[in-house]
C-alpha cells in the first residue's frame, strides 16, 4: 500500500507549525524525578491529552496511584490512552511514548535556556530538554493524524497508544497498568493489538537510519567489606588487620578481565555464540572503531576487528566497576586503613540471560573467592536493582514493514541494531501482549538525550514523521 502522496507534502508544507508545536511541549519542564515539577508533569499529560482529542483520539487518563517522593506523596503521572479505529479488517498498532524529561538547569551547561526550543538556522538543530526524548517522536506521530485529518484521508491501521510521564522516573505504575489492561481482553485499551512500535531511541551515529530489535538488561550489585570497628592509621595497624580495602579490592578483581572476559563462572556460558549470519548484521553496520573512538575521545577499544567491539556492546555481556565507597579519594595523602569499604558494579546481560540467574552466581562467586582469603572481614553483597534484557525478531513482517518505510523515506536500508541500555517496558508489552515489538528511532546518535544542549535534527523531526506515516502505510500492506 502506497504513501498518499498528499500525506507526505502536508508534512513539509506544515513543518513551521510543527516545530511550533514542539516549542510548546518543550516549555513544559515535566522533569518527573524532581517533586517541585511534578505539577508541570500533570500539566504535560492535560496538554498532549488535549492535543489527541482535537485530532478525534479518543483517550483516557489513566489513574495509577501516588508514590513517596522527597518526603512527599504525590499522585503519579497519569498514563495517557488513546484509540482510533476499530475496523476488524485493518491491522492494530499499539504506540508508545513518554512524555516526561530529564532535568536541566542552564548552570547545567547548557548553552540556552533548557526549556526553550532554539532554533539553529545554521544546523537545523531543535535545541531544548525532551526535543528528541521523547517529545519530538510522540509529537511525530501527531502530525501524522493531522495530515491525515486535514486531508481526509483514512488511517490504514488501527491505532492505539500509550503515553506515559514516569519513564525517566523508573516508569513507577506501567507494568501493572499494562497487564490490567491487557487482562480485560475485549474491554481494555489494548484489544486485538497485532505489534508495537517505540520511538525512544537513536540512529547508532549521524548518518544511516535504524532498527533495533534488542536491549540489554541489567543487575545492579554492591559489595562491602567491614573490619575494624572504626579508621585505623596504617603506621601503627599496617599488616597487624585485615584490611577491608585489601580484600575489597582483591575481590573486584576476580570479576572482570582487562579484555572485558567475564570471570564469574557461568556466565558467559549462558550466550551462545553468534552465527555467521548474525555476524554479518554487525559487520554490516554504518558503525567504524572510529566512531567508537570519537565518542569515548580517545583509541581505547578492547580489540581491532569491528563486529567483535560493536557484538562487546550490543549482544554480549559485559561487567563494569563502577566506584569505591568509603575509601580516600581527596586530593594530598592520607594514611588510613578504612573500617568499611564498598565496591559497586553493574552487569549489562543479554538473553537468555535473568537478572535472578545472574544474581546467584555472582553472589556464589564472590562467597567463594572471599574464602579463599581466609580474612576475618565481613563481606556483604546487595542487589540494588535490576531489568531483564529484550530480543525481538527482525525478520517479523513488523520489522519488514519499517525495513520499508525506511528505504521509501531515506533512500536507505536501514542498521538492524540491539542496544545497550534498557527501555523496560519493551520487554512488558512484549509478554504481556505476545506481540513483535519494534524500536523505531527518529533521532540521531549525537541528539545528546539526557546531556546539555539536547537536540533534535530538523530533518529527523520532519522526515521522521514521514516515516512513522509510511511504516503505517507498510505495515497495512504486510503479510501476517
Amino acid at each position: 500500500m502506497a504513501t498518499p502522496a498528499p500525506f507526505l507534502q502536508f508534512i513539509d508544507q506544515h513543518a513551521d507549525r510543527f516545530v511550533d508545536r514542539l516549542a510548546e511541549a518543550v516549555a513544559i519542564p515535566s522533569v518527573s524525578t524532581e517533586a517541585a515539577r511534578r505539577p508541570d508533569v500533570l500539566r504535560m499529560s492535560t496538554w498532549l491529552d488535549a492535543q489527541l482529542k482535537k485530532l478525534d483520539v479518543d483517550t483516557k487518563l489513566a489513574d495509577i496511584g501516588t508514590h513517596d517522593m522527597e518526603g512527599q506523596e504525590l499522585p503519579l503521572p497519569p498514563v495517557i490512552l488513546g484509540r482510533v479505529g476499530a475496523d476488524p479488517k485493518k491491522k492494530t498498532v499499539l504506540i508508545y511514548g513518554h512524555y516526561d524529561v530529564q532535568p536541566a538547569e542552564k548552570s547545567d551547561g547548557w548553552d540556552t535556556e533548557p526549556f526553550t526550543l532554539v532554533v539553529d538556522g545554521k544546523t537545523g538543530r531543535l535545541i531544548g530538554r525532551g526535543s528528541t526524548d521523547d517529545k519530538g517522536p510522540i509529537l511525530g506521530w501527531l502530525n501524522v493524524l493531522e495530515a491525515h485529518k486535514a486531508l481526509g484521508l483514512e488511517l490504514p491501521v488501527n491505532l492505539r497508544f500509550c503515553f506515559e510521564g514516569m519513564e525517566e522516573n523508573a516508569s513507577q505504575g506501567i507494568d501493572e497498568l499494562i497487564k490490567s489492561e491487557v487482562a480485560k481482553g475485549k474491554d481494555g485499551w489494548f484489544d486485538s493489538v497485532d505489534c508495537v512500535c517505540i520511538s525512544d531511541n537513536y540512529w547508532l551515529n549521524s548518518r544511516t537510519p535504524c532498527l533495533t530489535y534488542g536491549l540489554r538488561g541489567i543487575v545492579y550489585f554492591k559489595v562491602s567489606v567491614t573490619g575494624p570497628a572504626w579508621d585505623l592509621h596504617s603506621g601503627g595497624f599496617g599488616r597487624v588487620v585485615h584490611e577491608p580495602m585489601t580484600d575489597l579490592i582483591r575481590l573486584m578483581d576476580k570479576l572482570v578481565d582487562p579484555d572485558g572476559t567475564i570471570l564469574i563462572p557461568g556466565v558467559e556460558d549462558m550466550v551462545a555464540a553468534a552465527d555467521a549470519e548474525e555476524r554479518a548484521i554487525y559487520e554490516r553496520l554504518d558503525y567504524t572503531l572510529q566512531d567508537i573512538e570519537a565518542a569515548v575521545g580517545a583509541p581505547v577499544t578492547i580489540s581491532d576487528d569491528k563486529a567483535t567491539v560493536i557484538m562487546g556492546r550490543m549482544r554480549m555481556p559485559s561487567l563494569s566497576l563502577h566506584g569505591i565507597e568509603g575509601a580516600f579519594s581527596g586530593p594530598g595523602g592520607k594514611t588510613v586503613i578504612p573500617a568499611r569499604v564498598t565496591g559497586n558494579f553493574s552487569l549489562r546481560i543479554v538473553p537468555p540471560q535473568t537478572p535472578e540467574a545472574i544474581d546467584t552466581l555472582v553472589r556464589r562467586h564472590l562467597e567463594a573467592e572471599f574464602a579463599k582469603l581466609k580474612s576475618k572481614n565481613k563481606l556483604k553483597i546487595e542487589t540494588m536493582g535490576s531489568g531483564r534484557p529484550w530480543a525481538a525478531d527482525y525478520k517479523h513482517w513488523n520489522y519488514a514493514a519499517a525495513i520499508r518505510a525506511t528505504e521509501a523515506i531515506y533512500g536507505r536500508t536501514p542498521d538492524l541494531t540491539r542496544e545497550g541500555g534498557s527501555i523496560p517496558v519493551t520487554l512488558t508489552f512484549a509478554e504481556s501482549l505476545g506481540v513483535n515489538v519494534l524500536l523505531l528511532p527518529m533521532g540521531r546518535g549525537d541528539d545528546g538525550a539526557h546531556s546539555t544542549n539536547e537536540k533534535l535534527d530538523r530533518s529527523n523531526f520532519i522526515e521522521g514523521s514521514k516515516l512513522l506515516g509510511t511504516y503505517l502505510y507498510e505495515v497495512a500492506a504486510a503479510s501476517a
